[in-house]
């Protein structure tokens, strides 16, 4: 059998990029970093960073996030993977290849710069307001929001945006702003009541919410894995439901 040449094969790097998000003031919000050192410096790109040799790529995204952003208690973070971004190109210091997460944070912390990032910000999602981002982080952070997207249809995972206690009304801005679409108040609660596992009631708590009704009741995550039946996103204006 042929030995081994590791030598045989030229080295490349691996990188992580976290594409975070968080809903703030009832609007979907990104946490992007300014690049403080060449290449791109200057230009906003998602937080990440090199996977040194004795760390995961997990392990690497929740360093990178707290030495760029100040973000240091990745517990509270949901946090996946999205995908493997291998271009040969999309580098021009040499070849890396980069695992992208996409990381939801219920109550988002004020964050700052650090490390190679001149400053961190939460900005709304609106990509054409800092595009372009450095490097491909333009695709990474639409991959990302379109996982997102897709996973709140088909799971529980809006109540990660939420605290460990929310009203109905607070789920629905997590949907409205995540899709970024409007949504009737009364249907949004007959589907998440009907969905097995999607929520639980909070016994007896309830909290007010400003208006002259009476205390908005509480509830928590559900149990459920996936939802049954679906809580499907509205169409766009103008295409078939």
């Amino acid at each position: 059998m042929q030995e081994y040449d590791k030598h045989a094969f030229e080295p490349f790097a691996v990188t992580v990029d976290l594409a975070v998000f968080t809903v703030r003031d009832g609007a979907l919000h990104v946490l992007l970093v300014e690049r403080g050192q060449e290449p791109h410096a200057g230009r906003w790109a998602l937080p990440g960073g090199f996977v040194l040799p004795d760390e995961s790529a997990e392990a690497a995204a929740g360093r990178e996030l707290a030495e760029e952003t100040g973000i240091a208690d990745v517990g509270r973070l949901h946090l996946e993977q999205v995908r493997t971004y291998s271009d040969p190109d999309r580098d021009p210091r040499m070849r890396v290849v980069s695992v992208a997460f996409a990381a939801l944070v219920p109550d988002p912390p004020e964050v700052h710069g650090g490390g190679d990032a001149a400053r961190a910000a939460w900005l709304p999602h609106s990509p054409a307001a800092y595009r372009p981002l450095a490097f491909d982080h333009d695709r990474i952070l639409a991959d990302a929001h379109d996982r997102v997207c897709a996973k709140l249809e088909y799971t529980g995972l809006a109540t990660a945006f939420c605290a460990p206690e929310f009203t109905l009304g607070e789920l629905r801005q997590v949907y409205e702003a995540v899709w970024g679409a409007e949504l009737d108040p009364a249907n949004f609660r007959r589907k998440v009541v009907g969905t097995a596992g999607l929520v639980e009631a909070v016994p007896g708590a309830a909290r007010l919410t400003g208006g002259r009704g009476k205390p908005a009741a509480l509830f928590r995550a559900g149990t459920a894995s996936a939802l049954h039946p679906p809580l499907l996103r509205p169409a766009p204006e103008g295409q078939p439901s």
